[in-house]
């Protein structure tokens, strides 16, 4: 068990165990049988009735994520029937619970006020009330009141667990099939590499970028903007390790087309115009696409060359900068660190100049000719193929498998052979870093490149240039110009450049339907979120619930 799980099990079974036994004690003075209290759902039940609240919380009790707040909510509750209403007891007696309730609850110092109901001066209503003491006095307030400080509470405490402890996450894409599949959910910890400052801390709370029930309104503003900071972690970032991280191509963003990288669509509009049939043949094969685009190209002509893409593109659509923090939020296995040798050879990574880690589940393409019959669904579904990473054809078939699933394959009589789909060397990609013809790098031949480690520097040229331009104009804020063949950063000619941050490599184990740093370049320290933890909840979103539609394989398992 890696050390972020370990730490949530055991402070969630200390905060349990200890609050449960110290409800023991405040159950007996709210004159409640005191061994209610280890009895499981029944206690819950007893306590609502201790803190006088509806039996409709009890809902929010088995909803998960929900009823972590609740829980914390009742303690907030139960604390201030012992008369403790500063937020400097409420706050530290709420999140350390384990302590604090066995203390009011055994403590002979501590009394609970029960609250009575009191006829009203009002004939025929009634209206709850504390008895009337000094202490008690302070806690007397209106139902409205209550409700209130008790939103703030779950809104303050909320915010605190997911900016600084954990947050919840959905996989909605394959990239990572099949370590994590289409519909798991994710409990991800932000302390085992240390939570990050909000650096956007104007913002709509629990949404990300943008407002609920709008489609491009931002939920921040940018007023205030605090420098990158990072508390201390448990760990660092190693390789192997499942992380989440902020996209670092969303910097831009085409809000009409918000799962592309805006510098791709770019690209790809670039290329457009030097070569109309290519583009189209390569990215648009509907026919809704091949209609928009020669209309565009008729619009715009094809006499524009290569810079003229981005204006088009400023033109068609709607985009916008976010800062690092409201970027969108990618889950990748960090294959290389600070520092370390990459290289990509026939669909083979090596770091270091060694064979790297393999994943059990890791995924490549294969093209399946069979007898006619194809793949049947029922063997898909046995062998787990997820149905995107799955295209049937007349004699042949399209398939992400991992080599388990291969090997299986390679037994069914209807195959009667297997194609990996690997591009060979040389074979030039432009949507892989660093787009650049002389190099004729593809996603299976790739590299060699090194990963910059904060403090090295590397020699400047017109080849290195292209690999960390991005890193040293963007993600480190330099002003760059290149004139009559020699690089000027912030107006002096440089010959080399030192790294200010540290840098990693992220790559998807669905390794040929990922987009990751084979297509967008490094990841930056400052956009590590957190590392996952385990997976709490997984639905496959192509079977009915009475087909199996949970994962019980998946939950709670750590991921590898």
């Amino acid at each position: 068990m890696n050390i972020s799980v370990g730490f949530l099990v055991i402070y969630t079974i200390i905060c349990f165990i200890g609050t449960f036994v110290g409800l023991m004690g405040v159950f007996k003075k709210a004159s409640f049988r005191s061994w209610h209290a280890l009895i499981p759902i029944y206690n819950i039940y007893i306590w609502l009735k201790v803190l006088q609240r509806p039996m409709w919380w009890f809902v929010f009790i088995v909803i998960p994520y929900l009823n972590l707040f609740m829980l914390m909510l009742m303690t907030w509750k139960t604390i201030r029937m012992f008369g403790k209403t500063s937020y400097a007891t409420l706050i530290p007696g709420t999140f350390f619970s384990f302590v604090y309730i066995p203390y009011v609850g055994f403590s002979r110092n501590e009394k609970y006020y029960q609250r009575k109901e009191l006829p009203s001066t009002r004939i025929g209503v009634i209206k709850t009330e504390y008895i009337k003491n000094t202490k008690e006095q302070k806690l007397e307030k209106t139902k409205a009141r209550e409700w209130i400080d008790a939103i703030i509470y779950a809104v303050v405490a909320a915010y605190i667990i997911r900016a600084f402890m954990f947050e919840l996450y959905k996989i909605p894409t394959s990239s990572m099939e099949g370590t994590l599949m289409v519909g798991d959910y994710l409990a991800v910890s932000k302390t085992a590499y240390g939570p990050k400052i909000p650096q956007t801390i104007i913002a709509f709370p629990f949404v990300h970028h943008t407002l609920p029930l709008t489609k491009y309104t931002k939920s921040y503003v940018e007023w205030i903007k605090l420098p990158y900071y990072r508390f201390p972690g448990r760990t660092v970032v190693k390789r192997n390790d499942a992380v989440v991280f902020n996209y670092p191509d969303g910097d831009t963003v085409i809000l009409q087309r918000q799962n592309e990288s805006y510098y791709g669509v770019v690209r790809t509009m670039e290329r457009a115009f030097q070569n109309p049939s290519e583009y189209v043949y390569r990215y648009y094969m509907s026919e809704n696409n091949l209609q928009r685009y020669d209309d565009l190209f008729r619009k715009y002509g094809t006499d524009y060359y290569i810079g003229k893409g981005r204006d088009v593109v400023w033109k068609e659509y709607d985009v916008v900068a976010r800062p690092v923090d409201k970027r969108e939020n990618y889950i990748k296995r960090c294959v290389a660190i600070a520092g370390d040798k990459l290289e990509i050879k026939n669909a083979v990574l090596y770091i270091n100049d060694q064979p790297a880690y393999v994943p059990e589940n890791m995924q490549l393409s294969y093209l399946l000719y069979n007898n006619g019959a194809g793949l049947h669904p029922n063997i898909r579904k046995k062998l787990h193929i997820n149905e995107e990473d799955f295209q049937s054809n007349p004699g042949v078939d399209f398939a992400c498998l991992s080599q388990d699933q291969l090997n299986q394959i390679k037994t069914l009589r209807n195959i009667s052979y297997i194609l990996p789909l690997i591009d060979t060397v040389g074979k030039w990609d432009p949507d892989v870093l660093p787009y650049d013809k002389r190099y004729g790098w593809n996603k299976d031949n790739f590299g060699p490149i090194i990963i910059p480690k904060a403090g090295t520097s590397v020699i400047l040229n017109d080849s290195t240039y292209k690999l960390y331009e991005r890193i040293i104009s963007v993600y480190e804020n330099n002003e760059v110009k290149i004139a009559n063949g020699k690089i000027f950063i912030n107006g002096k000619e440089s010959t080399s450049y030192t790294f200010q941050m540290n840098y990693y490599w992220m790559m998807g184990d669905n390794r040929h339907n990922s987009l990751d740093s084979r297509f967008w370049g490094f990841v930056p320290e400052d956009h590590v979120v957190g590392k996952t933890a385990f997976v709490w909840l997984s639905l496959d979103k192509f079977k009915d619930w009475g087909e199996g539609k949970i994962r019980w394989r998946k939950m709670f398992r750590k991921i590898k």
